[in-house]
């Protein structure tokens, strides 16, 4: 997996290890110490008093019994402004917009916490390609020639090998479907590894997985998914929004929540002018 930092990672390079390469890249040095310890703290005390909340891909007889081990949070632009500040940051921004189309939106931000022992995820691919083994359910010749998805992951502890650092097998996403056990995922696949600030952009239709956390501390990440315009979003994040808060977000916000973007909408009631190129 290659490694940027925030004045290496040029859109065409990154977009590029994203299509044909790996699938997979670091990108070091965006956000501010105090901005993780900010995210870190609000994610960590919502985990502790919050109930069971929905999660995927727990993997099978490793997480049997041990669903508390992990933990996600889901929601986060209501939870905390570090969190638009970390879901819009400029260089982010302007690599997806290459790689989804100026207009984007983002599919869900969730933080992930795994802690000790907690096990790991059966390998998979994200959304909207995540029910892959059933491919009769997608459009016939559906393919990895063009992304309807990146996936981001903020890192929030060290992720290493002993903490489960996620597992991915590099070059799996020119290939769009779901990975097998005849893949032998385990014995193929490298680690997403880094820093607490550290960045992990992926193509989702990379093999993947959180892999157990066998360190002594927890592995916290920011999870964010970003998605073509038109592609239905996993959460309702308009929804779960204060009015105020819709009323304050800056541009990026708006159109990275949908706001930009009018369907599905009432067209016997839609203005005239929203209809403009429709004909």
């Amino acid at each position: 997996m290659k490694s940027f930092t925030a004045k290496t990672a040029k859109p065409d390079k990154v977009i590029a290890e994203l299509l044909q390469g790996d699938g997979a890249v670091r990108i070091t040095g965006l956000f501010r110490p105090d901005q993780i310890a900010e995210a870190r703290a609000i994610i960590m005390a919502h985990s502790e008093q919050d109930s069971e909340k929905a999660t995927h891909f727990q993997g099978a007889a490793e997480a049997e019994g041990k669903i508390n081990l992990q933990r996600r949070v889901w929601n986060l632009l209501a939870k905390g402004e570090v969190f638009s500040q970390l879901a819009a940051h400029p260089v982010l921004m302007n690599i997806l917009r290459k790689f989804l189309g100026t207009e984007f939106i983002m599919g869900s931000i969730a933080a992930n916490r795994i802690l000790p022992g907690g096990p790991g995820q059966e390998p998979h691919v994200d959304y909207p390609y995540w029910d892959f083994h059933a491919p009769q359910t997608h459009p016939v010749g559906l393919n990895a020639s063009f992304p309807m998805n990146a996936q981001v992951s903020i890192i929030l502890d060290p992720f290493t090998a002993q903490s489960g650092a996620t597992g991915f097998v590099p070059g799996s996403q020119t290939e769009l479907r779901y990975p097998t056990p005849d893949d032998r995922f385990y014995e193929r696949c490298e680690q997403m590894t880094g820093e607490p600030g550290d960045v992990a952009l992926f193509f989702g239709a990379l093999w993947h997985c959180a892999m157990p956390n066998r360190a002594n501390h927890d592995r916290n990440a920011v999870l964010i998914q970003y998605l073509p315009k038109w592609v239905k979003p996993m959460e309702d994040i308009p929804a779960a929004l204060p009015t105020s808060f819709l009323d304050d977000a800056s541009d990026d916000i708006r159109q990275l929540i949908g706001l930009n973007f009018p369907y599905p909408e009432v067209l016997d009631t839609a203005k005239s002018g929203n209809a403009e190129g429709r004909a």
